[in-house]
């Protein structure tokens, strides 16, 4: 029988939900009038996060070394205002994490992004189909296994609070710069659902973070 996590972990768990709630409070602020500052102070806030947290995604060793997470030039070209396509009917699905277990997801719709250099690209949109649920939007692209996660990044996550926000009703700030790397990439101990076989872009989407 393993002993049960310490107390003092789930309040820092809930210090690290408060951390990501404030930071995309001031991105969905700040976005707008400066996309480019807001990209800085996102790479500065994780950075920090990720080194001195004590639910940092990096294993305790490897923490004093961490020097910040790889990141490509903020693009402006792949920040978008996404009209959600709610007319697809609601689908269920059940995806694998990074640790074999099952996540229910509801797809709720779908955005149909123009890429550059592609004729458009479409991902579904996805309501966690759990307690408390939230959206989720996961993708892969050709620098999946490569040059980033092979499991995906993460463009939308409300559930974590990671949420750019809505220019208007019906439609989702998709920005392509902010693209994450789920916990399980920087140690297998986390559990992660993997971006499903419907949201892989053909495209190389060179935005957001990065694995070197």
């Amino acid at each position: 029988m393993t002993d049960p996590t310490p107390p003092a972990s789930w309040l820092d768990l809930l210090d690290w939900r408060r951390e990501l709630n404030d930071l995309y409070a001031h991105l969905r602020e700040e976005c707008p009038r400066d996309p480019l500052a807001a990209h800085r102070h996102w790479q500065a806030r994780r950075n920090a996060l990720f080194r001195d947290h004590p639910q940092s995604p990096l294993p305790a060793d490897e923490r004093a070394a961490f020097a910040g997470l790889p990141v490509w030039a903020y693009d402006p070209a792949l920040r978008f205002d996404a009209p959600v396509d709610t007319t697809l009917p609601p689908e269920q699905l059940t995806v694998a994490s990074s640790t074999g277990q099952d996540m229910p997801l509801v797809r709720i719709g779908r955005v149909n992004l123009p890429l550059p250099g592609t004729t458009g690209s479409a991902l579904d949109v996805y309501w966690i189909d759990v307690y408390g649920g939230g959206v989720f939007v996961p993708f892969r692209d050709a620098t999946s296994g490569h040059e980033t996660y092979g499991g995906g990044r993460y463009l939308l996550d409300t559930a974590k609070g990671a949420d750019l926000g809505s220019v208007r009703a019906g439609h989702l700030t998709l920005d392509f710069n902010f693209a994450y790397h789920p916990s399980c990439h920087y140690d297998p101990r986390w559990s992660c659902p993997l971006a499903p076989p419907q949201n892989v872009l053909g495209a190389a989407v060179r935005a957001g973070e990065r694995s070197r």
